[in-house]
This record gives structure tokens, sequence and C-alpha cells, in this order.
């Protein structure tokens, strides 16, 4: 009997992520580079595969003519202003009110830190439904995704077992770090994450619209 949902938050409950991609190809394309989205890809969810940086890629690859600080600040500051206009991604609210109608508990458990993903859950109003908040803050470092500890801090949490909850995820860092902490995961793929290789998810659905808690009660 499934006891809790555990949710992923960039790119699942609100797309975070694809701001951040249409920030730094908007600038990388004033400086007539391409934009390595597959070296991207590898850090979506954590960093655990990967140590790319887009602002040091795109000084390697036009020399010393930026100042990275400056990179950075403008593509944070275009992300935020775009990411400020997502709204929640579809079926997040309906899982969330069935789960609480049914006194299943749920949390997130973020690769980013709670400065980020407290303050969108605030804005959005979603802040009370969650019984836990689990964050990169809240693990040793590295232990971030594609490492299991977010997800098993989150079990400690809830005190539910592995094979009580369901996790939803979008990247492969997160499934990956999902199925390491023995949980069964649900991989729901933005317009980002979708170009990306997922393996691994023990159900892959276009949407979060698509998935029937009632299903998985029975």
């Amino acid at each position: 009997m499934f006891k809790a949902l555990i949710f992923d938050f960039d790119g699942l409950i609100v797309d975070t992520e694809t701001p951040e991609v249409q920030a730094w190809q908007k600038i990388y394309s004033e400086y007539k580079q391409p934009f390595p989205q597959d070296e991207w890809g590898k850090i979506i969810g954590g960093y655990g595969i990967s140590n790319f940086d887009a602002a040091e890629h795109l000084r390697d690859q036009i020399g010393d003519v930026v100042e990275l600080d400056d990179l950075r600040a403008r593509q944070r500051s275009e992300s935020d202003a775009l990411t400020l206009r997502q709204p929640i991604l579809p079926g997040v609210l309906d899982i969330i009110h069935n789960a609480k109608h049914r006194g299943i508990k749920l949390a997130i458990a973020s690769s980013s830190p709670h400065s980020w993903v407290d303050t969108h859950l605030s804005r959005l109003g979603l802040a009370r439904h969650f019984d836990k908040v689990i964050c990169a803050d809240d693990v040793a470092p590295g232990g971030t995704k594609p490492n299991p500890d977010l997800f098993l801090k989150a079990l400690h949490e809830l005190c539910v077992n592995a094979n009580e909850a369901i996790v939803f995820e979008d990247s492969p860092n997160g499934v990956k770090a999902a199925k390491s902490a023995g949980i069964f995961v649900v991989a729901v793929p933005n317009p980002i994450t979708s170009l990306l290789k997922i393996d691994g998810a023990d159900l892959t659905l276009k949407s979060l619209a698509d998935f029937n808690l009632h299903n998985f009660l029975l």
C-alpha cells in the first residue's frame, strides 16, 4: 500500500528548466555560439554525472572577453523573469488534492536549495500542502541526485519505507536517484528532459495529468 508521494520540483511541479535553457541559448546566440544542450542535460536534476558550467564553456569558446560573474548574473536574471511566468504544471494540483483526501503523505525532494524551492512554493500557494520539503541544504555536499540521499532522507522524515512511496521525476539524474533508493518512480519528462535518454523508470508519462492515483491504491 502506497503511503507517500515524493515530488521533484524543478521541471516537474513548475517548468523552471526550459527558462534556464532559453536564457543560455539567447546569450550563446549573441556570441554566435551553439548552446551544448547535450552537456547541459547531464546536470539537470543534480550535478552527479557532470561538472559542466555554461558560463565557463562559453568563455572557453570566445576567449576572455566576458566576465563569468556577469554572464551568470545575466542568465540568472533573465531565467528568473521567465520562470515567474510559468504556471503549475498540469496534473500537479489534482494529484496533491487527491492524495491529501486519502491521507497520503506528500514531500518534495529537490537538488535545488531551500532558498529557491521554498520561495516558489510560497509564491504558488503550494507550501502548505507538503509534509516535508527536502533540498540540497539537507544532505551532505555531493549528496544530491543522482545519489539517493535526498530520497532516503524524505523516506526517513515521512516515516515510510521505500516500497510504500512513489517518486515523480523528470530527469535521468532524478530517476537514477529514486531507483537507487529503491522507490517506484514515475518519469514525467518536460520539454527539455524529453530530449534526454531516461532509463530505469517504472512508468513514463507525458504529463502528471495522466497519472491515476486510484489505480495504485487498489
